[in-house]
């Protein structure tokens, strides 16, 4: 992957994982090493998270660093105005629009957020370096 980069400036970065469990974190981050999952979304209230051209380092399920991806694309959505070339992106189950309304309300839901026209910040990333596996 892309070198362009001190190796020591990544440490600045913000950190995150995806979803909200460790075995969610290790299944997402695996979409994303193998380049099936190219976006992500997070409820709007939960603030701008990033923007085009920001890097953050992506974590798996233990906090451990293992890719840094890249803000390409940044726009507010409501939750019913997904498209189905985005829910594509996000990489999950079958790909398709139906699925990633039906879990995205699960875990909108578990999270106490969940509304058909709750705003959405959807982001479309490229990966930029991954980190070598440890162990």
């Amino acid at each position: 992957m892309l070198q362009d980069f001190p190796s020591d400036n990544w440490q600045s970065f913000e950190r995150f994982s995806f979803g909200d469990t460790p075995a969610l974190a290790d299944a997402l981050l695996s979409l994303v090493l193998c380049g099936r999952k190219t976006a992500t979304c997070w409820a709007a209230v939960d603030g701008q998270q990033t923007e085009p051209g920001r890097r953050s380092v992506v974590c798996d399920g233990t906090g451990q660093p293992r890719a840094i991806v890249e803000t390409v694309s940044l726009r507010m959505v409501p939750f019913n105005a997904v498209s189905e070339d985005f829910a594509r992106k996000e990489g999950e189950g079958d790909l398709s629009l139906s699925y990633w309304r039906q879990e995205h309300r699960r875990f909108f839901e578990r999270l106490g957020l969940y509304s058909e026209t709750m705003n959405l910040w959807c982001e479309e990333f490229k990966v930029v370096h991954v980190f070598p596996a440890s162990g």
